[in-house]
């Protein structure tokens, strides 16, 4: 891990802390079994991103003013807020055209959350095509 990544993990509460670990673990796997590694890690605005060379970043953050949540951020200028409010409208909260909020205390929903680090990290890609090609 990036260690000014893991400083800012560090600075989490207990209980957030294993719940950004699976979150991040999915991310890696999805890159992985998509063959899109390597990911790179790194602190964007005081937050940890995630990026490889043809997609958009995902960040990946806890904020105290939220301490229920922990964000997924996504780049505000590309389709993937809107595109995901549309598939996935009952599965998340959003904020604005930016980020989707989970809860740290409920399950989280895997596979919906898997898929939409799939269509981040595979944007370029498909940008152009209808809900980005997810239907």
């Amino acid at each position: 891990m990036n260690a000014d990544v893991q400083i800012t993990i560090d600075s989490y509460p207990a209980e957030v802390k294993p719940v950004f670990s699976l979150l991040r673990q999915w991310l890696y796997d999805i890159a992985a079994e998509e063959g899109l590694n390597p990911v790179s890690e790194s602190l964007k605005w005081g937050e940890p991103s995630y990026s490889i060379k043809g997609g958009s970043p995902v960040r990946i953050d806890w904020k105290a003013r939220r301490p229920e949540m922990i964000q997924l951020y996504f780049h505000c200028q590309t389709l993937l807020v809107e595109t995901f409010r549309e598939l996935y409208p009952q599965t998340f909260e959003f904020e604005g055209n930016r980020a989707l909020l989970l809860p740290v205390r409920r399950s989280l929903p895997e596979a919906a959350i898997k898929h939409c680090f799939h269509l981040a990290l595979t944007y370029h890609k498909r940008k152009h095509l209808p809900l980005l090609g997810a239907c």
